[in-house]
């Protein structure tokens, strides 16, 4: 590995001084999903409703606070509402007053209660099936059940309940053998409801307890101690957290290679980090297949085959569960990859007008639709949920290298062979704004995750970065090469680095305000096309001409750092 260019400063890279933690260690910490939190539990939500009060009434904003108890209170007289419905609806099942239970299910507080609604509609069926009035049962059963019968149980037994038109007891249906007669089932279904009015009352109980100082700042300062000793580096010492819009991930340069991915076929043009933690990485390749690795052992898991022609890009949902990739055969294959025993081809996305190689496919923000480019010329903006082309952008004089989509999800950008960047307004499809600097054909476009900024390579061997929001130039990388082959891609390290590949098989990277380099990675044996870095697991990943993907990391004991 080749020592950094000599115009770095030892300060660019003295502050980035970091300690590697093992990835055995940080899996150990709780991952922050839905399982650890139930933001829709009525509990949590009114806790979340206090503590905010509580910071706003700290920092002056009292009458937004008041606002904000107003229309709490407006959500609170509903759900009072609703607990008086479920006592007054648990008394009459006890005491079999059919009228007045139609009357309280019918009321604006229970109708989305489905689950309530089923049990109370269930009970009142079953007892009209006992007391041999199957005319009133049928009536029941097509009224109130069939619409709710996704609320069963079991599965089943709607079925059953069909069934007890024609049996001669209620015990003949496997669903209902252990039916004990209509007595005790009024029992059981009050118990159920008694169970949902304490669950409802408990919830409460927080709007008593006391509410400890400065809670939500302490709950953030907890959140970022998690972030920091989740990461893969220690600083030497304890960082100060600039911003709360996007996790802690500290600045590291990677300096040595961690793992080599061989197993292609053919040279590998892309790369993408697989699930929240990127435990797996995905490859395409000339070979056109697409492979999926274990980070960690770099051991090939699964490959997907089913393109006739090589793989131009590639990109992975948030989840970690879909897979797209857009290949020389002028499609896009969209892959489940949740079993990688058994990877599957959910459907293959091909242009009506067979318009050629795809060279770039990406989702919008909110993953709903799949934003594609090549060959043609065109962009298209393809609905996953209809499963057709609902946008086409057309302008460009030359085949398209990529298109992006901004984190606001309102613009598409592009970088063409016609040596311009292109913006597109998403719902019209009309190019808002085109840019030509770049002397020679633009090999990639991304945006960072604030969406201030953009970056663009280009065949005229460089790296440009540009403010989104006034469309200037602020800087130029230089020092790669990147004049020739088709497509040298670069990316954001953060906000300090850029990281870029280039045709003399070595990974850049840059200091983002100084635009020194501050890093050559040396270990490929052919062009390096594409480059990029993962916050979680402080890596970067590299593609190669050289058939072999490689990732890299800061190693403390590295030489030449």
């Amino acid at each position: 590995m080749s020592a950094p260019n000599s115009n770095s400063s030892s300060d660019a890279l003295g502050t980035r001084v970091h300690h590697h933690r093992s990835s055995e260690y940080s899996r150990l910490c709780t991952e922050a999903d839905a399982a650890l939190l139930d933001d829709n539990n009525p509990r949590i939500r009114r806790d979340i409703i206090r503590i905010i009060a509580q910071y706003l009434d700290s920092q002056g904003f009292t009458s937004t606070k008041v606002t904000l108890y107003d229309e709490a209170n407006v959500k609170q007289q509903r759900e009072n509402n609703y607990i008086s419905d479920v006592v007054r609806l648990r008394a009459a099942v006890l005491d079999g007053e059919w009228g007045e239970v139609d009357r309280i299910c019918g009321s604006a507080y229970l109708k989305d209660k489905k689950h309530i609604l089923y049990s109370v509609y269930k009970q009142q069926y079953l007892e009209l099936i006992d007391d041999n009035e199957p005319q009133k049962a049928f009536t029941t059963l097509n009224k109130h059940l069939k619409p709710l019968e996704a609320q069963q149980s079991v599965q089943g037994e709607f079925r059953d309940l069909c069934y007890l038109l024609t049996t001669k007891s209620i015990q003949d249906a496997p669903a209902f053998r252990n039916w004990d007669g209509i007595a005790s089932a009024r029992e059981r279904l009050a118990e159920y409801l008694q169970s949902i009015l304490e669950f409802e009352i408990v919830g409460r109980e927080s709007e008593h307890q006391h509410l400890r100082p400065n809670r939500l700042v302490t709950l953030l300062r907890q959140a970022v101690a998690y972030q920091i000793e989740s990461c893969q580096y220690h600083a030497e010492a304890v960082p100060l957290v600039p911003s709360l819009l996007a996790d802690y991930a500290p600045v590291v340069v990677p300096n040595a290679e961690q793992g080599a991915f061989a197993g292609h076929l053919g040279n590998v043009k892309c790369t993408a980090y697989v699930g929240p933690y990127a435990q797996l990485i995905a490859s395409g390749s000339s070979d056109n297949t697409v492979r999926i690795w274990d980070t960690d052992s770099a051991e090939c898991l699964a490959t997907l085959r089913g393109h006739t022609s090589r793989i131009w890009d590639i990109c992975v949902d948030r989840a970690g569960a879909t897979l797209f990739s857009a290949s020389g055969d002028g499609s896009v294959k969209v892959w489940d990859i949740r079993d990688l025993h058994k990877p599957q081809c959910l459907h293959t996305i091909m242009p009506d007008d067979g318009g050629g190689d795809i060279y770039s496919v990406g989702l919008n923000p909110l993953e709903s639709h799949i934003i594609m480019a090549g060959y043609d010329r065109k962009i298209r903006l393809y609905d996953r949920v209809t499963g057709r082309v609902v946008q086409t952008f057309h302008g460009h004089d030359l085949s398209v290298a990529q298109a992006v989509a901004n984190p606001l999800g309102n613009l598409v950008i592009s970088g063409s062979k016609d040596q311009t960047i292109r913006f597109w307004d998403m719902m019209s499809g009309s190019c808002v704004k085109s840019l030509r600097s770049h002397l020679g054909e633009v090999t990639s476009v991304a945006t960072s995750d604030s969406g201030m900024l953009l970056l663009s390579s280009s065949k005229d061997n460089s790296n440009r970065l540009w403010d989104l929001r006034s469309l200037k130039r602020l800087c130029r990388y230089k020092g790669h090469q990147n004049t020739s082959k088709n497509f040298i891609r670069s990316g954001f390290v953060g906000d300090s680095l850029i990281v870029g590949g280039s045709e003399d098989g070595m990974v850049y990277l840059w200091d983002r305000e100084s635009t020194n380099i501050v890093q050559r990675l040396d270990g490929h044996q052919g062009i390096v096309y594409d480059a990029k870095w993962n916050p979680k697991r402080g890596i970067l990943c590299s593609a190669s001409d050289d058939w072999t993907l490689k990732t890299w990391w800061f190693n403390p004991h590295a030489k030449n750092v």
